[in-house]
């Protein structure tokens, strides 16, 4: 944490900037109302229970979509870094998605599974998963071939070689994909939350702009901030878990 106190505070410098302009009529205190009104907002929908209402039907679906992303990325990834056959299947395909804004798939997907949570889910696992496939591709195919060899000279079995050597050491770029997609994840939720949505922090994000309640607006918006902090930071002790036989720190 003490190495982080650059960072908090230019946090803290950029609020004071915030608080001093609205304040001082240097900028519109209804469309950016100060700092300290955000605040009191954040900390009365805290306590009336209306934040963590919707907090928790986010985290839910940022959960289950970022874990199904992983169970179908992870096995195809490495699917695709042994099997050349897999990779010439699949590789069209995944170069062919891809590339494709994750709001775009929104409507398509309302179109066909309604403004529940299926819609929601959907869109999340297919703007997740390709991160986790694509980094498990280059971390299995970026093995040093003289580990594999040498399981083979032991007469280490072909699956035993796969979760033995394979998977660990691909491990370090598999979490690096998952961290990437957790933040796809938390941003695609909260996108549909906003566009379909009737609960989570993007719905609620939403009513209280359409209601005209700024500063309440501005709290949802505080709490992504701090979702997404808490995200990472609990994201980070796993990975230092994970690898911990590296005998490296894992860094922010």
């Amino acid at each position: 944490m003490k190495a982080r106190w650059p960072g908090f505070a230019l946090v803290v410098f950029v609020l004071l900037v915030w608080q001093i302009a609205t304040v001082g009529g240097w900028a519109d205190s209804v469309s950016l109302p100060p700092v300290t009104a955000v605040v009191m907002s954040w900390w009365t929908d805290l306590a009336s229970g209306s934040i963590p209402a919707q907090l928790v039907p986010s985290l839910r679906r940022i959960t289950i979509g970022l874990g199904l992303a992983i169970a179908i990325g992870m096995p195809l990834g490495m699917l695709m870094g042994v099997n050349r056959l897999a990779y010439r299947i699949l590789e069209p395909l995944t170069e062919l998605l891809r590339p494709i804004p994750s709001a775009a798939y929104i409507p398509v997907a309302i179109l066909f599974l309604g403004l529940g949570d299926q819609m929601k889910l959907f869109v999340i696992v297919l703007a997740s998963v390709f991160p986790i496939l694509l980094n498990t591709y280059m971390g299995v195919t970026g093995i040093d071939p003289v580990l594999i060899d040498t399981g083979r000279t032991l007469g280490t079995p072909r699956f035993s070689i796969l979760y033995k050597i394979v998977f660990p050491a691909s491990l370090p770029s598999i979490l690096t994909g998952i961290r990437i997609s957790l933040g796809i994840a938390f941003i695609v939720s909260v996108t549909s939350e906003m566009i379909a949505g009737n609960n989570g922090l993007g719905y609620f994000i939403i009513d209280r702009q359409q209601t005209f309640h700024v500063s309440e607006v501005f709290a949802g918006i505080l709490t992504l901030g701090v979702m997404g902090y808490a995200m990472n930071l609990v994201f980070l002790q796993i990975e230092r878990y994970l690898l911990r036989w590296r005998g490296t720190t894992v860094r922010a």
